[in-house]
């Protein structure tokens, strides 16, 4: 999980719905406090990203400083988007580059893990689970192989979920680029696994 917010926390009314996170990011310009609305309802998700990609260990810092940075960097969020985790994901996207070859460790790390045994009892969720299990070390060996560019379209695509228009906005390219990198990509993904994609999460899709 997490390190706590380093900003002060900030409790909303529950009788109130709070604001999206532009107004609480324009608010916080002249109230601070307010950013924390921000961290409490998307630090879970960007800490459970940046752990998939780095591992537990460099996850708290990271999400830390993503934060930090996105504070610091308020007043040039953009108002008219009311959702900020694509921004929040690009801040963090730029981070993890920093630690390339940590994540490089990460993936290889994975590669080498030996495939579990079925599990009893073995039911259809078990099964579901097994089977990602055992496809890991393969895809781990392919994200390694990956250019950076690369490779944090294809986790903001499949691991963040976000869609094009988003991942253009992380990544600060535009979405007609977003959509011939992401086709290229998945062509390695299938060729990698012998011409399909065995998971369905790299299927073309119209996100």
């Amino acid at each position: 999980m997490p390190h706590p917010s380093p900003l002060t926390t900030h409790r909303s009314n529950p009788a109130h719905p709070p604001p999206d996170d532009a107004t609480s990011i324009a608010d916080s310009l002249t109230h601070p406090e307010t950013f924390a609305l921000v961290f409490d309802r998307h630090a879970d998700e960007i800490h459970a990203y940046v752990s998939r990609r780095l591992g537990p260990d460099l996850a708290d810092d990271i999400v830390s400083d993503t934060f930090l940075t996105a504070f610091r960097k308020r007043r040039t969020y953009d108002p008219t988007r009311p959702d900020a985790r694509p921004w929040l994901y690009g801040i963090a996207s730029r981070l993890i580059r920093d630690h390339h070859r940590s994540e490089t460790r990460h993936n290889r790390l994975l590669a080498r893990t030996p495939a579990p045994g079925p599990a009893e009892p073995f039911d259809d969720r078990s099964a579901a689970r097994v089977t990602s299990q055992r496809l890991q070390p393969r895809l781990a060996r392919v994200l390694a192989r990956l250019s950076a560019d690369d490779r944090d379209l294809l986790l903001l695509i499949a691991w963040a979920d976000l869609t094009y228009e988003e991942c253009a906005i992380a990544l600060g390219i535009p979405v007609g680029t977003v959509r011939s990198r992401l086709h290229r990509v998945r062509a390695k993904i299938r060729r990698a696994f012998g011409g399909v994609d065995p998971t369905g999460v790299f299927e073309e899709g119209t996100a």
